[in-house]
């Protein structure tokens, strides 16, 4: 990607709907977003400036989440760890996440992290946005060219999942199980079964 081009906002509805309409290598900040949502349709809600809510629009790749994940965790600090798919950790509580939609030949990746506030039960990094951004900004274009078994190694090097036992709570069907590995195409393997979608609930610590 060559030097975005950064669009300021103050309050916007969401990130990822103004960045449908930009080309690649466009990157979207907002202050507030009144209409935030996360994977599976959750809404992400924060006070005016207490977060990095941003939009990146990247070209289309398979591990494009996985790759914003390990460089959004590398931006964050050494203490972040990632929760399969798309969570940021810090102290085993969620501190932020990842959106990543294809439109229109684009990935447009969504990545919200708590800095100043966080919901009860979360975490925050207390850091400097402008700091924050400046390292994202640096390191998602890189990942977002890496070879996908770096991206996977990395990943897995940041994981909070694997090696845990896990429930997985899929539309219709929950099982539980010991998080092994993931698949070249991201799939989260649970006692050799894969799993592609669906919530993953970690249950007891092993380390």
């Amino acid at each position: 990607m060559s030097e975005p081009s950064l669009h300021r906002y103050g309050s916007v509805e969401s990130t990822q709907k103004i960045a449908a309409g930009l080309p690649i290598g466009s990157v979207v900040l907002a202050d507030e977003q009144t209409a935030g949502r996360g994977r599976l349709d959750r809404h992400w809600e924060a006070p005016p400036g207490t977060g990095l809510l941003v939009t990146y629009v990247l070209q289309p790749r398979r591990l494009i989440v996985f790759a914003a994940g390990v460089a959004a965790a590398e931006a964050c600090g050494p203490d972040v760890r990632l929760k399969w798919p798309n969570d940021l950790v810090l102290d085993d509580r969620k501190l932020g996440g990842v959106l990543a939609e294809l439109k229109a030949g684009r990935a447009l990746v969504g990545i919200g992290i708590n800095l100043t506030w966080s919901p009860p039960g979360a975490a925050q990094l207390n850091a400097d946005r402008e700091l924050v951004l400046a390292d994202l900004s640096r390191l998602l274009p890189t990942w977002a060219l890496a070879p996908d078994d770096e991206i996977l190694a990395a990943w897995r090097e940041r994981s909070w999942t694997l090696g845990q036992t896990v429930r997985v709570e899929l539309d219709g069907e929950t099982f539980e199980g010991l998080a092994e590995d993931i698949d070249a195409d991201g799939a989260l393997i649970v006692d050799g079964r894969r799993v592609i979608a669906g919530d993953v609930v970690r249950l007891r610590p092993t380390s």
